[in-house]
């Protein structure tokens, strides 16, 4: 059980921050389908940062840098969308598409050539092991292991409700999202604030990846992508209504089912239903098409999401 508790809340923890990421760029008017090669390069970048920086630097340091490292990672690479979609006016779900496949192909082809300079041409893999780092993560606390980024989806999530609800960066951001003719008029810049309505949902997508990878285990093999859950998050995010709040109960929700994947065999009753690995390896996906298709008529979108902004109509 505890374990359950375990892997649900880290589960959750990536679908919050992601999810959140995705909240802040169709708040402000974006859709961010490129979520999940956003997610990728995030955990790259943190991957990277886990393997080469020395572990004598301490554990603060190791973690301090890790956030860095992918939060930044996670923000340059959603330029791509910002600048296709708010620059160019390209069509926001071919582009962030478009990131998708960019990252993970990238992302397998860098690490791949990096390993394989590395060892003489013996390694052609592209996997990224960061055993000694991940361990900085973690405390246990009894039978429970807390790890370091639970705290900072929490904390994110208290950030982004603030955020929000209680400045005026957030009005305008929102206002950006439902009637951008009407914040361009009284003086609030819409280009600029979509630009950081993106790029706050590549700081958290980046967070939300490297969370995802180092889970569960001590290397990951960059050719298998973050398996989804970049459109997970968009799940949790829609059956959230776009409020941080919900969003939360959703990701919980949805953690728990994509946790027992990782843990049913320590409950006998699930074993003796003989109900096969991969079924609850794909729980979290099936429950995300029955509930949309039950909530999402419902749901009410920002209004002018997914709507490229020409200062000069009305």
């Amino acid at each position: 059980m505890i374990l359950l508790l375990q892997y649900t809340l880290l589960f959750a923890s990536v679908l919050l921050l992601v999810a959140l990421g995705g909240c802040f760029a169709e708040r402000s008017g974006v859709i961010n389908i490129g979520l999940e090669g956003v997610m990728v390069v995030g955990a790259l970048g943190g991957a990277l940062t886990m393997k080469f920086l020395p572990i004598s630097v301490g554990a603060p340091v190791m973690i301090l840098a890790t956030i860095l490292t992918s939060a930044i990672s996670g923000l340059l690479f959603s330029l791509l969308l910002a600048v296709a979609a708010i620059n160019f006016k390209a069509d926001q779900t071919i582009t962030g598409t478009a990131m998708n496949m960019l990252s993970t192909a990238a992302a397998t082809v860098g690490v791949k050539a990096m390993n394989t300079a590395m060892s003489g041409g013996n390694d052609v893999s592209s996997e990224v092991a960061y055993t000694a780092a991940r361990e900085m993560f973690m405390v246990r606390i009894g039978g429970f292991t807390f790890n370091w980024f639970m705290a900072v989806a929490l904390a994110a999530l208290i950030i982004s409700y603030v955020v929000l609800y209680k400045t005026r960066f957030g009005l305008r951001l929102m206002a950006c999202g439902e009637h951008p003719q009407a914040a361009d008029s009284v003086g609030i810049n819409v280009y600029k604030m979509r630009y950081a309505g993106v790029m706050i949902s590549g700081v958290l997508g980046g967070l939300g990846g490297i969370v995802y990878i180092t889970a569960g285990v001590n290397a990951w093999k960059f050719e298998n992508g973050v398996a989804g859950f970049g459109f997970l998050a968009m799940a949790v995010m829609i059956f959230g209504a776009w409020q941080p709040g919900k969003i939360a109960l959703s990701a919980v929700l949805f953690g728990f089912f994509r946790a027992l994947g990782n843990v049913y065999s320590g409950f006998d009753f699930l074993m003796q239903m003989n109900i096969p690995s991969v079924v609850y390896n794909m729980l979290p996906y099936i429950i995300s098409l029955v509930v949309l298709a039950f909530t999402s008529q419902k749901s009410r979108a920002p209004k002018a999401e997914g709507i490229p902004y020409d200062k000069g109509s009305r």
